[in-house]
């Protein structure tokens, strides 16, 4: 992972894409479907809402923090959708202004905390620079659905390091959700940048590998594309395996996206 200052400057720049996306959206616009069931345009960015709101007071106000997830302790996926229910999806300028507010609180709280210290979260403790990592990976997810259901390709840059290096962090999450055990050993991954820079994690000799474009990587670990509509690769039975699996983040894996779905994204 790299240092505070970079991934904050990182996330700051991947969830200003979902300004630009939504930018001048009418009602029709807003209240469009995305491919993730039942959720809207206005559904999706009222979730990354709330994702920031929660990365925020957990950086500025632990007990403020444990006080709104305890309903979530139980049914995460439930107090999520709850919380949908107290944003203004109905409003595009409300709710853009909420949006943009929450954003920017909690970027600001996550680059204030010491670097050194960790920031309570959902389940462990996390560096603020790991929970600025998973902000990315939630407006790379939330982003990319905006965009299909817009019919836009977002910009992809070199800041997906971030999210291939957070990917790899939380490679047995798709494992455990589904009750599988792990492997003991690790992956090695070749990641080929959006800049064509070559990105390499894990042993060279590791009996499993993973090699592929660095979107086509995240699309798949945030399940917005399926496997086979991906130019990315196993070498290794375990490794294949995980790429059925593979997913960046904790909870139930969701229905994911069906082979020919969309076009290939490389």
């Amino acid at each position: 992972m790299t240092d505070l200052k970079t991934v904050i400057a990182d996330l700051d720049a991947e969830s200003a894409q979902v300004d630009r996306m939504v930018a001048g959206l009418d009602g029709a616009g807003w209240a469009r479907p995305t491919p993730a069931a039942g959720w809207t345009v206005a559904d999706q960015v009222a979730h990354l809402a709330f994702i920031f709101r929660l990365a925020g007071t957990a950086a500025s106000d632990a007990a403020a923090f444990q006080a709104l997830t305890a309903r979530a302790k139980d049914d995460f996926n439930g107090a999520v959708n709850a919380a949908l229910r107290e944003y203004p999806t109905g409003s595009p300028d409300k709710l853009l202004a909420v949006w943009e507010r929450e954003r920017a609180d909690g970027i600001a709280a996550l680059a204030a905390f010491p670097e050194d210290q960790t920031v309570p979260w959902l389940v462990n403790p996390l560096p603020p620079a790991i929970l600025a990592c998973a902000g990315i990976m939630e407006a790379f997810a939330h982003g990319q659905d905006i965009a299909d259901a817009l019919g836009i390709r977002p910009e992809r840059t070199d800041r997906l390091l971030h999210l291939v290096g957070f990917a790899i962090l939380t490679r047995d999450f798709g494992y455990q959700t589904r009750g599988l055990t792990p492997p003991a050993h690790e992956f090695r991954y070749e990641i080929t940048a959006p800049s064509g820079a070559r990105w390499t994690f894990g042993p060279a000799d590791a009996p499993d590998r993973i090699s592929g474009p660095a979107e086509d990587f995240c699309l798949l670990v945030t399940r917005r594309r399926h496997r086979a509509d991906l130019a990315v690769t196993a070498s290794g039975p375990e490794a294949d395996r995980w790429l059925d699996i593979a997913q960046a983040y904790r909870g139930p894996a969701g229905p994911g996206r069906a082979p020919g779905q969309f076009a290939a994204a490389s």
